[in-house]
């Protein structure tokens, strides 16, 4: 007989399950979250959070040798990167505490262990089994090879990439997508020497080309290499060192750090012998609810398609509990969830790029501005940035945006919002705006999108 019954147990207490776990409770459900490893799951502990608090001490370096063209002299400085890393431990663990404090404030139980399904719909940790009116699945994401490679000694994922007790000096990255340029772009202003690969023919593929060739120009900047449409094989590790080919090139360096993608955490979850089907790309098949193929369970985040971000995740996860309460849902435009990438310069967009608008049959109309012509862009440093707004002439459309330079990753939410207000183009060139700041030129886009610059 099971242990405890629950309204709802989630399997997974990463941004999804976790955020899961509290709408729930606030909707009146006895909730559990089972959690394997540490709360807060990988992204917490191991990967986004992580990989921010790097980034932002390189970021900080960066300012520091800039200084000078503020008329500030910074003498004596260095980079300490045994701090780093207590740092980087210490906003996790700081993190971490802070949600296993919302789970006490919202009355979740918190079971300690591997979640897989029983044949009824129901959840067993180790001997226990714990009846479930309700189960969501929210496990995630694992690291996979390149072909021809295994994980072990000097070949590693992205979230040891972020956990370095010291500096390497050298540096091989395969995959400059997302993952891969933030970790050459960290790396490379913290004095690592970085060799950075990418199968395809630009860094940031599914960026648009643009906004991908002004970012391949920014990183190069940082002192990296970067080897577009380049193959890494006969890779070979050693005691102190990787070895491994590229164009016919042998090359070698302290680490090889595979980026170059992750697949759903799905072992051990016992979906054959609950009946939870799969689509032909290894994950798990949900309608725009969220729920799965078996009635009673339902499966979020990198479980299944769409995006695998965590701000994705988590409104996944409050779809799949408002479902579970008998509240009205709807799906979510994939193509509309923001994407950042907070490598330096930072990337962040969202819908489609101006190609794939075209490629759809619309009457594709483009705005275009630097931070340059707006004036903060000249007051704070960072006149090369753009701001791209792809929209429709037909309606006003907003149909995509695209930002590359200083708080991209910040810049980006204002088109999401306008569109998800069904706002287009022509009404985000009559906001007013404050002056000066870097969202001015989010309405000149506009503006230039509307056919009325006036700053450019």
């Amino acid at each position: 007989m099971p242990e405890s019954a629950y309204d709802v147990i989630v399997i997974g207490s990463g941004p999804g399950g976790y955020v899961a776990a509290i709408r729930a409770a606030q909707l009146g459900k006895r909730t559990a979250v089972v959690e394997k490893d540490k709360i807060g799951g990988r992204c917490l502990n191991y990967a986004c959070i992580p990989a921010k608090v790097v980034l932002r001490s390189a970021d900080i370096l960066s300012e520091i040798q800039d200084a000078d063209d503020f008329g500030i002299t910074v003498d004596g400085h260095s980079v300490d990167f045994a701090r780093v890393d207590a740092r980087r431990r210490r906003v996790t663990r700081t993190m971490s505490g802070g949600v296993s404090g919302l789970f006490r404030r919202n009355t979740i139980d918190v079971i300690e262990g591997s979640g897989s399904l029983t044949a009824d719909g129901n959840v067993r940790v180790g001997d226990t089994e714990y009846e479930a009116k309700s189960v969501i699945l929210a496990t995630g994401s694992v690291a996979r090879p390149i072909p021809g490679t295994t994980f072990g000694g000097r070949v590693i994922g992205t979230e040891e990439a972020w956990a370095f007790d010291q500096l390497p000096k050298t540096l091989a990255v395969v995959g400059a997508g997302a993952s891969g340029a933030e970790i050459a772009s960290a790396y490379a202003r913290l004095g690592v020497e970085v060799l950075l690969f990418e199968a395809l023919d630009r860094v940031l593929p599914t960026e648009d080309p643009e906004i991908s060739r002004l970012a391949e120009r920014g990183l190069r900047r940082q002192g990296m290499k970067i080897f577009t449409r380049t193959l890494v094989r006969d890779v070979a590790t050693g005691e102190n060192s990787v070895t491994f080919t590229y164009n016919g090139e042998p090359g070698e360096a302290d680490y090889l750090v595979i980026a170059a993608g992750r697949g759903p955490d799905v072992e051990g979850l016992g979906l054959d012998a609950a009946g939870v089907k799969l689509d032909e790309r290894g994950l798990i098949a949900v309608d725009g609810a969220l729920r799965t193929s078996v009635r009673g369970i339902w499966a979020i985040g990198d479980l299944v398609p769409g995006p695998a971000l965590a701000h994705k995740a988590s409104d996944e996860g409050i779809i799949a509990v408002e479902d579970i309460a008998g509240l009205p849902t709807h799906p979510i435009a994939y193509v509309d969830v923001p994407r950042a990438t907070f490598c330096t310069p930072n990337v962040a967009s969202f819908g489609l790029t101006e190609q794939q608008a075209r490629d759809a049959g619309y009457d594709v109309v483009v705005g275009r501005v630097p931070y340059g012509a707006v004036g903060a862009g000249t007051v704070y440093g960072d006149r090369a940035g753009i701001i791209k707004i792809v929209g429709d002439r037909r309606y006003g459309e907003l149909l995509g945006g695209h930002v590359i330079g200083a708080r991209a990753t910040e810049l980006i939410q204002e088109l999401v919002n306008a569109r998800s207000l069904e706002g287009g183009y022509p009404e985000v060139a009559r906001i007013v705006h404050g002056h000066p700041t870097l969202a001015e030129g989010v309405m000149e886009a506009a503006r230039d999108a509307d056919g009325w610059l006036i700053h450019g």
